[in-house]
């Protein structure tokens, strides 16, 4: 061959090289494919080696490879390679050594080029002509270069360089790759939490134009996350009542850039449908390098709960405040009535005095033992002292109590035969039906019948406590139960009374996992009713 033909020939190897190399660049700035990426690669470099198969094997990242102190590869591309050999290959990349010397990465490729001796020597494999470099980013070895070719000659300086080249691209593909991958899934896990939180999240740009509206804020508003995005805050963002501070007036003031702190803004927010629902914006600046203003955070409460606590914190300081105040009252006006040294008393007005003093001590007590078991449900529940009740006697027990401190009222019980007991805490159901029947009492001012009836089915119990007083209006059912809270009534306005019995009657029955409920209709007496199963 002439050397005008030898120059052709290398010119024109030199030229496909270049056009390889070329095509590759192309594919690393227009694919995030990392497979398809590598195959372009590996099928090149295996044609300008003139080889006959290639593979590419990547080393597993930290989170997915093998225990400490070792390197684990897997093939990720490969070309011309029979299924047989890639059986006996995936041995050799099987968990390498890395901690022994100071240069892990050399150690490694010097360790699997061992390893593909001794598969060379043990297989019908012949891999002596084979081309391997490192494949590294940053100092770092994220796999290896393969091509196997048919001459067994070594390799050339030349030819190494050219499989450096598609080496150092293919690095270059894994490590984009990588950081792709790594950014997409950081992506998904942020999306997932503004997504999944259950608070509302409002991003904003500096132009105030909503950028993202999460799913919790778009129920809590009641406009839809399409129907929010790109528009203005002012125009989703409204209230009922400007609250103060607010957001425009805070950057008036110079906010965020006088003080980075978050702005948080309390208001009541119109949702679409006309309601308001109370909440809680805490606005967050995020600035660039430069300090200039990039984006506002917004995290939305509903803080309904918060104003039900405020307004319960409130009544609970009014209601016991005077069910406390009216008889210490009484107990020190008798006290000082009976130590006047002015005055002599008999004996009877002693004695009666005498009687208010214990009875109102006595209410006292009581509303000092509905407080502690209030705050012990608030505390984690009441502790029951499980034996065998009966509660047909219990009931029967309670109605001569109560008979003897009233004329007015009838009280009767009406038990079913063979009554069963059940498991439950006798003190506890004690405290349940003397709530019930001095409720009965106290609102069914007029007197008349009060009545206890019990039945019972197979798994369960049922008492009802029935009287013919004034009744409760439909829409106070639902709340009857509720802490502190007294029906909005004339006989409630006439009695005394802290909210709490029918609180922890209700506590009472669930504890033994039971259910209580009530009937009634103005004018027509009330019901309460309670089930509880016989196997407590």
């Amino acid at each position: 061959m002439l050397p005008a033909d030898i120059h052709l020939m290398l010119t024109d190897y030199r030229i496909r090289q270049r056009d390889s190399l070329l095509e590759i660049v192309r594919a690393l700035t227009q694919q995030l494919d990392l497979d398809a990426v590598l195959i372009r690669i590996l099928r090149a470099a295996t044609e300008m080696l003139a080889g006959r198969a290639g593979l590419i094997a990547l080393r597993e990242q930290p989170e997915r490879g093998g225990a400490d102190g070792l390197a684990s590869f897997s093939i990720h591309a490969q070309h011309g390679v029979s299924p047989e050999f890639l059986q006996h290959f995936e041995t050799v990349l099987r968990n390498t050594s890395k901690s022994a010397l100071d240069d892990p990465a050399r150690y490694i490729v010097a360790e699997l080029e061992r390893r593909l001796h001794i598969l060379a020597q043990s297989g019908p494999f012949n891999l002596e002509g084979t081309i391997g470099l490192p494949l590294e980013s940053h100092g770092d070895l994220v796999g290896l270069l393969l091509v196997f070719r048919t001459s067994v000659s070594p390799s050339t300086r030349n030819e190494r360089k050219i499989l450096q080249a598609f080496a150092d691209h293919a690095a270059v593909a894994v490590t984009n790759a990588r950081l792709y991958e790594q950014i997409a899934r950081e992506k998904r896990q942020l999306d997932a939490i503004l997504e999944g939180s259950a608070d509302g999240i409002m991003i904003l740009d500096s132009g105030h134009h909503i950028l993202r509206w999460n799913r919790a804020l778009a129920k809590l508003s009641g406009v839809s996350a399409a129907a929010a995005l790109g528009s203005m805050h002012d125009d989703v963002i409204t209230w009922k009542k400007k609250p103060e501070p607010n957001l425009a007036d805070a950057e008036a003031r110079g906010w965020p850039f006088g003080s980075a702190a978050p702005l948080y803004v309390e208001g009541d927010l119109r949702h679409d449908v006309g309601n308001a629902t109370p909440v809680g914006v805490t606005y967050a600046p995020i600035f660039d390098r430069q300090q200039r203003l990039v984006n506002l955070v917004a995290n939305v409460r509903d803080i309904t709960r918060f104003r039900e606590a405020e307004q319960l914190k409130s009544t609970f300081i009014s209601v016991i405040s005077h069910e406390l105040k009216t008889p210490v009252s009484l107990i020190k006006g008798y006290a000082d009535t009976l130590l006047r040294e002015d005055a002599r008393w008999n004996k009877e007005t002693i004695n009666t005095s005498l009687v208010v003093i214990e009875e109102e001590a006595d209410r006292l007590t009581n509303l000092i033992d509905n407080l502690l078991d209030a705050s012990r449900l608030q505390a984690g529940g009441l502790q029951l002292n499980l034996a065998p009740v009966q509660l047909d006697q219990l009931s029967q027990q309670m109605a001569q109590k109560f008979q003897t401190q009233t004329k007015k009222h009838k009280l009767s019980v009406d038990f079913s035969p063979n009554f069963p007991s059940i498991m439950g805490d006798t003190e506890r159901l004690r405290q349940v039906l003397s709530n019930l029947i001095s409720n009965a009492i106290k609102y069914s001012q007029d007197g008349g019948p009060i009545t206890i009836h019990g039945t019972h089915s197979q798994g369960e119990v049922s008492v009802t406590v029935t009287d013919s007083g004034a009744g409760l209006p439909t829409t106070e059912l639902a709340r009857v139960f509720d802490r502190f809270h007294r029906a909005s009534t004339a006989a409630t306005e006439r009695s005394q009374g802290a909210g709490l019995g029918l609180y922890l009657t209700r506590a009472v029955i669930e504890a033994h996992h039971g259910r209580i409920w009530v009937d009634s209709n103005p004018g027509q007496g009330a019901s309460f009713h309670f089930n509880l199963p016989i196997g407590t």
